[in-house]
C-alpha cells in the first residue's frame, strides 16, 4: 500500500508515520508539506492508495485539496487529519468524499484504529461529533456531486479559470489547443449549472472553511 502523508508540521508527520507503521506495517510512505508538493507526490505513479490530509496546509486552507484528490484519483481513499474539530467541517469533508476524519487531539490508539478502518476500505468519523453537525445546505451537497461529475481535465481547466487564467494561458499550461480549452470550459460550466467564468470562480470559493 502506498500512503501519502500531507501535513506541514514535521513533528506531526513523524507521529503519523509511527501510527502508520502500527496500522499498516508494510506501507510505502511518501510525504508532502504543502499543496504543491501534495499534487506532485500524488501524481507520481503508482497512485496512492491512501492519503492522510491536513486541511490547513500552506497553499489552501480549504476543502480544495480534498476535492482535487477525489476528482483526479477516485480510487484513492482520503482521510482528513486536522486540528479543526468543527462538526460542520467534518460533515462537509464527508460530503466531498473523505473516507475518514480524525482530529489531531485524538489519542494514538484512536488514530491507529481510524487508519486501519480506512485502509481496509471502510470509513471512520469521530463518534458523536459528526452526528452533532448542522444539517447541510442542499447547495453544498449538490456542489460536491457536481464537482465529482467533472472529468479530471475539466476539473484542471475550471480550476485555472477560477484562478483568473485566460483560455490562451490555460492552453499553454496544459499543453492543449485553445479550442479544447473552450470545449472543456463549456462542458464544465454546464455540469456545475453556472453561466459564466465569474460564477465558476464563486463555486470554488464554496470550498473554503
Amino acid at each position: 500500500m502506498r500512503v501519502l502523508i500531507a501535513d506541514d508540521h514535521p513533528l506531526y508527520r513523524a507521529a503519523l508515520r509511527l501510527a502508520l507503521s502500527e496500522a499498516v506495517p508494510q506501507a510505502q510512505i511518501v510525504e508532502a508539506h504543502d499543496v504543491e508538493s501534495l499534487r506532485a507526490a500524488a501524481s507520481e505513479p503508482p497512485e496512492p492508495d491512501l492519503v492522510l490530509l491536513d486541511l490547513l496546509m500552506p497553499g489552501a486552507r480549504s476543502l480544495a485539496p480534498l476535492a482535487w484528490l477525489r476528482n483526479q484519483f477516485p480510487g484513492t481513499a482520503v482521510m482528513i487529519v486536522s486540528a479543526n474539530e468543527d462538526p460542520e467541517v467534518i460533515r462537509r469533508a464527508q460530503e466531498f468524499g473523505a473516507a475518514g476524519y480524525v482530529v489531531k487531539s485524538a489519542s494514538t490508539a484512536e488514530l491507529i484504529h481510524a487508519i486501519r478502518a480506512v485502509a481496509d476500505c471502510g470509513q471512520w468519523f469521530p463518534p458523536g461529533i459528526a452526528a452533532m453537525a448542522r444539517r447541510s445546505e442542499g447547495s453544498r451537497a449538490t456542489l460536491a456531486t457536481r464537482l465529482n461529475s467533472l472529468t479530471p481535465q475539466q476539473y484542471r481547466v475550471l480550476e485555472l479559470v477560477a484562478r483568473g487564467r485566460l483560455n490562451k494561458q490555460i492552453a499553454a499550461e496544459l499543453s492543449i489547443e485553445e479550442t479544447t480549452v473552450k470545449a472543456h470550459v463549456s462542458a464544465a460550466l454546464a455540469k456545475l449549472g453556472v453561466r459564466n467564468r465569474t460564477q465558476a470562480s464563486i463555486v470554488f470559493r464554496e470550498l473554503e472553511i
